[in-house]
């Protein structure tokens, strides 16, 4: 018997968890998973759809050195349908485009409030 990877948590570094799930939920579509405090929690869990995304609270001082921040790729059926849903509630700038890519995406990319990386993306194929 092999072992199964299924799923995958990610856990992307925020300065403020509350106004992390606030830009999460109310801009992006997600609900709140859990969080390990109701009025001031260090880490909590967002989920849409099939994806659970975990934010974890930061100390101020580790924000002073410049370093890369995360990454993610997230996987979506209607990439066109998502970006109309952000750029509605005004999630990115006025430059954020969907693109046809030479890897054979169609995808769009953006930052949150921590300035930790989203791609949003389909295979075109």
């Amino acid at each position: 018997m092999q072992a199964k990877l299924h799923q995958i948590h990610p856990v992307l570094p925020v300065k403020n968890v509350l106004e992390s799930l606030k830009f999460y939920v109310n801009k992006l579509g997600f609900t709140i998973a859990f969080a390990n405090d109701s009025k001031q929690p260090t880490y909590a869990g967002i989920r849409r759809d099939d994806i659970e995304i975990h934010l974890q609270w930061h100390d101020a001082k580790e924000w002073d050195v410049e370093v890369d921040r995360p990454m993610l790729r997230i996987v979506t059926e209607n990439v066109d349908i998502l970006f109309q849903e952000y750029n509605f509630k005004n999630v990115f700038n006025k430059d954020t485009k969907v693109r046809n890519t030479d890897w054979g995406t169609k995808e769009f990319a953006f930052y949150d409030i921590d300035k930790n990386g989203l791609v949003f993306y389909q295979n075109n194929l």
